[in-house]
């Protein structure tokens, strides 16, 4: 059996990767109301329950597009910060690992090179020279797409525990300021 996938195998995957990421936006678009009300009654539950839901909705929104700081600014109020931050860095790895395998599996290195092949020359160079660094820095950018670099390092054939090691340290970092500075401000406010 060929390690090469067949066409008729993307388009398979392209379509129920397309089908879930037009259900998660529906859902987070015409359902926002029942998304609160099933995250508020994960909250009310023991930390176990709201941190695998946590978890559950960082690995799908890896379908969305949907920046990881939208969910962790959503469960702040809720949920403590050492549990908050936890569940958001098993999302992280979940999804981005998803974005990494979906990159790779649907043969979106034809496209990037296409589309981009002069700033993917550099970008690869880099990329090859330092990995990691490059990798946590890009993750670690607050306003730099991570789903980019989930993308490109599945093209771009990275190693996976590099390229893992690189988003969860840079984006987990962020959202770590995030989580903790958000925590002392709203204890700061008298709402915790």
């Amino acid at each position: 059996m060929s390690s090469r996938l067949t066409s008729p195998g993307r388009r398979v995957f392209a379509i129920v990767w397309l089908v879930a990421a037009s259900a998660a936006v529906y859902a987070y678009v015409a359902h926002r109301d029942w998304l609160r009300e099933m995250l508020g009654r994960a909250v009310d539950r023991p930390t176990d329950a709201a941190v695998a839901v946590l978890v559950l909705l960082g690995a799908v929104r890896a379908f969305t597009f949907v920046p990881a700081t939208m969910l962790v600014l959503a469960a702040l109020p809720f949920v403590a910060p050492g549990p908050l931050l936890a569940a958001t860095l098993a999302g992280i790895a979940a999804s981005s690992s998803i974005i990494y395998g979906g990159a790779r599996f649907l043969g979106m290195g034809r496209h990037f090179e296409a589309r981009h092949g002069r700033a993917l020359g550099g970008l690869r160079a880099r990329l090859e020279r330092y990995e990691l660094p490059v990798v946590v820095a890009w993750s670690f950018a607050p306003f730099a797409p991570t789903d980019a670099v989930c993308y490109l390092c599945g093209v771009m054939r990275v190693r996976f525990l590099t390229f893992l090691i690189g988003v969860v340290a840079g984006e987990g970092a962020v959202c770590a300021i995030y989580i903790y500075g958000g925590d002392y401000i709203l204890r700061r406010l008298h709402w915790r």
